[in-house]
């Protein structure tokens, strides 16, 4: 019996570890053939020979975009979106999250309610986009960051981690002469770095990766960023003449639109894939701990 057990057992783990590879597989492969792709030499892409190796490898399309001041603008455009914006949502999720989280607060439960019957229920595209009309939003970098200012979902995981935290640490502050603010910033907040760790790669993920609010509010291509580019590349073809272009800059049709739209796709992904391995720790445990405790 145990000989059959620990047969099972190593059948079971075979399989699981099968599974797993071939999800890594399914998941780093695409990322894989749009680099390759990317660097190799545009004949060869055209062919179709590019499947599991780069041919006749080139950084032509590299050269390309370093020297477009379209894409590096865009580039800027994104980074303070993602900044600015990150930094909105952490602060109004932190202080809703903090107030909810306080079992003392009147009225918290219909508060609670109704900030949780927004996941399920919201105005619609056309009557946000008339409420940042009439603010005066359009056109301006507050329609892209100030309107997600705190996602619920995110609040909600902040607020329960925030209930874990013993209430006879604020209370000793309270008696110490600290106020709400001070409670937040000196106790709450130094002992949730998981979850604000896990809070600002969500919300950074999510100001890097958004497009569509750009294309709603935003008229000038002076304001949209990389990802409004990238959309025009993949999807609308706004450069898909461009062999035409290098090649006449001397780069002898080495490099056509397919190289220059997974270029700019691997330029735009590399910021997140830096960041995310320094901050996987906090986002596990975080996530956890703000799902399951409370």
């Amino acid at each position: 019996m145990n000989r059959q057990a620990t047969l099972a057992s190593r059948l079971l783990d075979g399989v699981i570890i099968v599974l797993l590879l071939a999800l890594v597989f399914v998941t780093l492969y695409p990322i894989y053939y749009i680099f390759i792709v990317s660097i190799s030499d545009g004949s060869a892409v055209n062919r179709g020979d590019v499947k599991w190796i780069p041919h006749d490898v080139t950084i032509e399309a590299y050269k390309i975009i370093f020297k477009n001041k379209d894409i590096w603008h865009a580039y800027g455009n994104t980074l303070r979106y993602t900044v600015i914006g990150t930094a909105i949502n952490v602060v109004f999720s932190a202080m809703c999250a903090f107030a909810l989280s306080r079992k003392d607060m009147y009225g918290r439960n219909a508060f609670i309610f109704m900030i949780a019957f927004t996941m399920f229920l919201s105005g619609g595209m056309i009557p946000t986009y008339l409420v940042i009309q009439k603010l005066g939003l359009i056109d301006t970098m507050w329609a892209i960051v100030l309107p997600p200012a705190i996602n619920t979902f995110n609040m909600i995981i902040m607020k329960t981690f925030f209930e874990g935290i013993p209430v006879s640490l604020q209370e000793s502050a309270f008696l110490d002469g600290a106020n709400d603010i001070q409670i937040l910033l000196r106790i709450i907040l130094p002992l949730s770095m998981p979850i604000m760790a896990t809070m600002v790669l969500f919300y950074a993920v999510h100001h890097w990766n958004s497009f569509f609010p750009s294309l709603l509010y935003l008229n000038s291509k002076d304001m949209y960023p990389v990802q409004v580019l990238l959309r025009n590349i993949v999807i609308a073809g706004e450069f898909a003449d461009q062999q035409g272009d290098i090649g006449s800059a001397g780069s002898s049709f080495r490099v056509v639109a397919a190289n220059y739209k997974y270029a700019v796709i691997i330029i735009t992904i590399i910021p997140i894939l830096a960041v995310y391995p320094y901050l996987q720790k906090y986002f596990a445990k975080g996530v956890m701990i703000g799902a399951l405790k409370g």
